[in-house]
């Protein structure tokens, strides 16, 4: 015979989450309620809602930990096998593109801050480097948000030329660059200065204006515009 998994549905009706998320709403719900919604049972030991408050205190609370953990990390949990795992990184996933996600607007992104805020979903949780274009009209609205090139964990290699091209190709008269420190430490290195001074040098030659190249991790970001380096 198969073990009896503890399911919210032996709970008392006005504490099992599905109820009372129609009765009062997502908002009303805890981190734990709406996960245990999605996985819909637990262990032999824990409920569906139990389970998600043990792997959320082993997170801090924090949903953004929670998001970076790997599928293999959730399976160490009695009860969470692989579909369920799946399950929550998905979800993870969806509240960051929803972050993104701006309702018929183009994101203003004239300030180091305005780019630390757009750019920190798509790569708070990334373990290698990323670098991206961000190109933009005269009044520092986004045209395009690019990926340019993808490295290791300590460096990514940038063909200047690429970006050249992105930002005329996209008719963009305004551009920043971002990249990542997997490290989590936003200082730049000495190929980070010599890349923003080429970078630098190659828009001022095709009279695009480099408003920042701002380095970002997880809590902090480093920008040249800032430090009066550009």
């Amino acid at each position: 015979m198969g073990e009896n998994k503890l399911t919210i549905a032996n709970w008392a009706e006005e504490d099992k989450p599905r109820e009372k998320l129609e009765r009062l709403g997502a908002s009303a719900l805890s981190n734990a309620e709406l996960l245990g919604i999605l996985i819909g049972s637990g262990s032999t030991d824990e409920s569906a809602v139990d389970l998600m408050k043990h792997i959320l205190r082993d997170c801090d609370n924090n949903l953004n930990t929670l998001g970076k953990m790997s599928i293999k990390d959730l399976t160490r949990y009695k009860g969470m096998g692989p579909a369920k795992a799946i399950t929550i990184l998905a979800a993870c996933e969806l509240g960051k593109r929803r972050a993104l996600d701006k309702i018929g607007t183009r994101p203003d992104l004239g300030s180091s801050l305005a780019i630390y805020n757009y750019m920190l979903p798509k790569m708070q949780d990334l373990s290698t480097e990323e670098a991206w274009l961000l190109m933009m009209n005269q009044n520092f609205k986004l045209i395009k948000a690019s990926c340019i090139s993808k490295g290791g964990i300590t460096e990514t290699a940038t063909d200047i030329r690429l970006i050249i091209k992105e930002a005329v190709l996209n008719n963009a008269t305004i551009i920043a660059f971002c990249h990542n420190h997997p490290s989590n430490s936003p200082l730049p290195s000495k190929a980070d200065d010599v890349l923003t001074q080429k970078i630098a040098k190659a828009c001022e030659i095709m009279r695009l204006f480099f408003m920042d190249h701002v380095i970002i991790t997880d809590g902090a970001f480093y920008s040249y515009h800032d430090k009066g380096k550009l």
